[in-house]
């Protein structure tokens, strides 16, 4: 950023403060952190307070370590017990959902993009195909949303991170110049199975050791920097040897987690508000560069994709991934539209941006329009969403109750 260091100190001081200062007047409204921080990018890049340069390496390292606190605190929020009960609808999400949001997205691209190359058209799918709870926070985290429903969409989307990269870097390959993805396959394959792997030992040993060091073990003050820790390793363990380290974050906090039986608070605490914190910025950071790159395109295709992906592509997917599943509907619903696109696609878009795919300005330009018009949707829909859930959930226990009370 073209800023100097007391006026981003000033900048960044003052934007935490005021949506901190703002959270209780946004609770119960459709406004939220991420809606506010974007729209705070936006407006200070468009009258010049602030320059954004695309290619300042620094902005992808604040996205990527906002993600990496994000995957590991949502990590630690995974329960044991749902998810032994629950695993079926994460594994549809992952396993079925994903690839035909991937394919309906990418085929679309082809249609009104006519400019991209088939590789190019999943690559942009690839780079919108994970999800994205800090968007919708209220509806991972209400109690007014059914634990299942809340399980499943975090468990989706700490995982879809992860698994999107290895797509992402394949397609990547695949679209580049002289690019050969013939050995790319099996290498991303062994990547997400060393990083699961690293993910698992570390966070058992850090759940482990929790009362077993020395001193009778950590003091209140430090439980939080110890879990973070173990998060950062993780991922940097695997990042530096031969393994995925969004997926190795994301595994470790549920490991960290399993391991300890009972998480103490500063354990999530600590690593929520400071993934609070990155989130702030890091969406502050994506209104800022949305201005800066501009949009040069055809605007009616831009339109038509970013209504596609959002009301068809995903919920589409979801809906079919869930046939025969006995969930009820409202519950399929719910979940088919809270896909929302986050801090990841950002990440991948910059990837792209940087690359040298020949369209990676075009698939910047609509992946990073198609992420904030899902911040505005799912951000001022997830409280909302949310109580929605919790009247259809009322109406269907009364239902069965009255069903129940006819048949005694």
């Amino acid at each position: 950023m073209d800023i100097g260091f007391g006026d981003a100190v000033l900048l960044f001081g003052g934007l935490l403060a005021v949506v901190a200062g703002l959270s209780g007047l946004m609770r119960g409204t459709v406004l939220s952190a991420s809606v506010l921080s974007v729209l705070f990018g936006i407006a200070f890049a468009a009258t010049g307070v602030v320059e954004v340069d695309v290619g300042d390496s620094s902005i992808v390292e604040l996205i990527e370590l906002a993600l990496i606190l994000t995957l590991f605190s949502d990590g630690m929020f995974v329960e044991r017990e749902l998810l032994r009960r629950h695993w079926s609808p994460v594994a549809r999400s992952l396993m079925i959902a994903m690839p035909i949001t991937m394919g309906l997205l990418a085929l679309a691209a082809k249609v009104l993009f006519p400019d991209l190359s088939w590789a190019e058209a999943f690559l942009l799918a690839a780079v919108l195909s994970p999800t994205d709870p800090v968007v919708t926070s209220a509806v991972v985290t209400s109690k007014l949303v059914p634990s299942a429903v809340r399980h499943t969409l975090n468990l989706e989307s700490g995982l879809n991170d992860g698994l999107a990269l290895p797509f992402v870097l394949f397609f990547l390959v695949l679209a580049s110049p002289g690019g050969d993805a013939g050995g790319e396959a099996a290498k991303l394959v062994g990547e997400a199975l060393v990083g699961v792997a690293i993910g698992v030992a570390l966070g058992a040993i850090g759940g482990r050791l929790h009362h077993r060091l020395p001193g009778g073990g950590l003091t209140q003050r430090y439980e939080g920097i110890y879990a973070v820790g173990f998060g950062l390793v993780a991922f940097g363990l695997a990042d530096v040897t031969f393994g995925n380290g969004l997926i190795a974050a994301f595994v470790c906090g549920i490991a960290m987690g399993a391991a300890e039986h009972d998480v103490p608070d500063g354990f999530v605490e600590f690593a929520e508000n400071t993934s609070a914190i990155l989130q702030v910025l890091t969406f502050f950071v994506f209104g800022a560069l949305i201005v800066a790159t501009g949009f040069n395109h055809s605007i009616p295709p831009l339109i038509a994709f970013v209504c596609f992906a959002l009301l068809i592509a995903r919920p589409v997917a979801v809906q079919l991934s869930f046939l025969r599943t006995g969930l009820p509907r409202p519950q399929k619903a719910f979940m088919a539209w809270f896909g929302p696109k986050g801090v990841a696609s950002m990440l991948f878009a910059l990837f792209v941006l940087k690359s040298g795919v020949g369209e990676g300005e075009l698939i910047f330009d609509v992946a990073a329009l198609v992420i904030l018009a899902s911040i505005v949707a799912h951000g001022l829909t997830d409280t909302v969403g949310a109580h929605w859930m919790a009247r259809r959930v009322g109406l269907d226990e009364a239902a069965e109750e009255s069903q129940t009370a006819r048949h005694t």
